[in-house]
């Protein structure tokens, strides 16, 4: 009897013990089962609010985004069309050079507020953040600024241009470019000078080949005992038989000064400008050999020391 009540009684336990493993496993997993459910709901909730607003505006984007390739091509269009209008002004090739940097640089400009409208930018925030950036941009580089304006002033005033040998604070040289804050010159020795273009435009500039001649002034000494009329011819033989010396105007040698040694003889002559410097240099060198070859001396400072032997 014992034995069969044990026997039930272990039976009935068994039974009940798995019935509520069973049902305590069925409860967890269902929780399990939910939480999981609840957390990838809340996690696409999330997302969903993350990627509403790039949803809602992509029509917008596509839209800003095709305009930008059109408006670059536009520009590359207006810009060959504007080139070609420049071509047939014949205008300075450093105006030309400078209007087209200036121009391309607006009609970005223009694109770019034209695709943050697109997008919905306030227009009120874009001008307000150009205003802003404009004033900050200007404090910080207002040397430049007055660079660019004297470039603007070289450019429509035109006291030089590409070519143009020119003297300004002390340097020489053949204008090479003109940017849009520097203006480039080349020395004769070939060495590269930037020059502030808000200097330039305010400094004495002297153009020695704005125009097509040149005068050379020389002057020449001769001796008090030689005969001036002859010197004068002399002078007058060496010019006529140098090319580059024009006619017209007429060549001249008059004195200038009676000097402590000597009567000085200035002789003009007129030439191309780009011959300036070689008739200079030669003439000088054409009548020392010509006064040698006529006994016509050109005098020096010396001294006459007188020893008195008397003493």
């Amino acid at each position: 009897m014992n034995i069969m009540e044990t026997n039930i009684t272990t039976i009935f336990t068994s039974t009940i013990t798995s019935e509520t493993i069973e049902e305590t496993t069925t409860d967890i997993a269902q929780n399990v089962v939910e939480v999981m459910g609840n957390e990838v709901s809340h996690v696409s909730r999330i997302f969903s609010h993350m990627f509403n607003p790039f949803k809602n505006a992509l029509p917008s984007i596509l839209v800003a985004l095709l305009f930008a390739l059109i408006g670059m091509f536009l520009i590359k269009w207006i810009m060959k069309i504007i080139g070609h209008g420049i071509n047939r002004l014949n205008m300075d090739k450093i105006a030309a050079g400078f209007f087209r940097s200036l121009i391309k640089i607006i009609l970005y400009m223009i694109l770019v507020v034209i695709v943050l409208s697109i997008l919905n930018f306030p227009m009120d925030s874009i001008v307000a953040v150009i205003a802003s950036a404009g004033v900050a941009i200007s404090l910080a580089i207002k040397d430049s600024l007055s660079n660019l304006a004297g470039g603007f002033i070289l450019l429509f005033a035109k006291p030089i241009k590409q070519g143009d040998t020119i003297q300004i604070d002390g340097e020489i040289g053949k204008v090479e470019s003109i940017d849009i804050l520097y203006t480039k010159i080349v020395t004769p020795d070939n060495a590269v000078v930037f020059l502030p273009n808000g200097k330039t435009s305010t400094a004495k500039i002297i153009n020695y080949t704005d125009k097509d001649t040149r005068r050379v002034d020389l002057q020449f000494g001769i001796s008090y005992e030689s005969e001036i009329d002859k010197a004068r011819a002399v002078i007058m033989r060496v010019v006529q038989e140098n090319d580059l010396i024009l006619d017209n105007p007429e060549p001249t040698v008059v004195v200038s000064n009676h000097n402590d040694s000597a009567v000085e003889l200035l002789t003009r002559v007129w030439v191309p400008s780009d011959e300036y410097w070689t008739v200079y240099y030669k003439l000088y060198e054409d009548v020392k050999m010509a006064f040698d070859k006529n006994n016509i001396s050109i005098p020096y400072p010396h001294m006459d020391v007188h020893v008195d032997n008397s003493i």
